[in-house]
């Protein structure tokens, strides 16, 4: 093995020197044209770019909410809408406590029997996103009105519970509203019954509840809203890094050949 290597070593430096010479004059090196070779590797996106268009009259159907259980919060006499009258005393039912977190999980719960949109690790980061603009909206509400529940206690708008429950429906109707409608409408049907057992525990106000679905919408539009244009960013500068190329050009001269080598990184 070793023996053929060396042979090959030296068969190209006596080919070289030969050139050099110019012992082969029937193909004048001068005149010789070599086209320069370039092996351009393919550039594959490592990061996709998404791309998604917000529509703002997606924003109405949430803000009608908030908008309507606010005028029922501050008019007096119109919490619940005159719609029924309230017991002081029922059995409790604890669906909601468990559905408030468990609506967080719907939308990888409908990952298994449909095709979603985006991927798990988009989902995810759509998903804590949105439970923040959730969060600061909804505990900046209740320290700011600080409005009494049915019950007594403090903090009754919005309901978080609603708020929570309906972010995960409408996070996963964005998702499967395509592949999957029927999953999407039954997220929403899950997050009305907390709703209705927040009302009937008497925890929550009808507007605290109107408030709190209008909320959880929209804290996923507006994840939405902020997420793309980040992670399309940050995708953008990844898939820049990625790109290479490789040239590869043999040259050829009255003094000699040899091959050009460059690699862009």
């Amino acid at each position: 093995m070793n023996h053929r290597i060396h042979t090959r070593i030296a068969l190209f430096l006596l080919f070289t020197f030969l050139c050099s010479l110019k012992v082969f004059p029937l193909i004048p090196l001068d005149s010789l044209s070599i086209e320069q070779t370039t092996v351009q590797i393919e550039k594959k996106e490592k990061m996709p770019i998404i791309h998604y268009s917000f529509n703002a009259k997606k924003l109405i159907l949430p803000t009608s909410l908030i908008a309507t259980g606010i005028l029922g919060t501050v008019v007096d006499g119109w919490s619940d809408f005159h719609l029924f009258s309230r017991k002081k005393s029922v059995k409790r039912i604890r669906v909601d406590d468990y559905m408030e977190w468990g609506m967080f999980g719907w939308v990888f719960v409908c990952d298994i029997f449909a095709k979603e949109k985006h991927n798990f690790v988009d989902q995810f980061f759509l998903l804590a996103l949105a439970e923040g603009f959730n969060a600061g909206m909804v505990h900046g509400l209740k320290n700011t009105i600080d409005e009494t529940r049915p019950d007594g206690a403090p903090y009754s708008f919005p309901s978080g519970h609603t708020a929570n429950a309906f972010l995960g429906a409408h996070l996963a109707y964005k998702e499967f509203k395509d592949s999957a409608p029927a999953l999407g409408y039954a997220g929403y049907a899950m997050a009305t019954l907390v709703g209705i057992s927040r009302i009937y525990n008497n925890r929550h106000w009808i507007s605290d509840t109107l408030a709190g679905a209008g909320i959880g919408i929209l804290s996923v539009e507006l994840s939405y809203l902020t997420y793309f244009p980040i992670r399309n960013f940050i995708a953008k500068q990844v898939n820049e890094k990625v790109a290479k190329q490789l040239v590869l050009t043999p040259s050829f001269s009255s003094y000699g050949s040899g091959i050009y080598f460059s690699f862009r990184f």
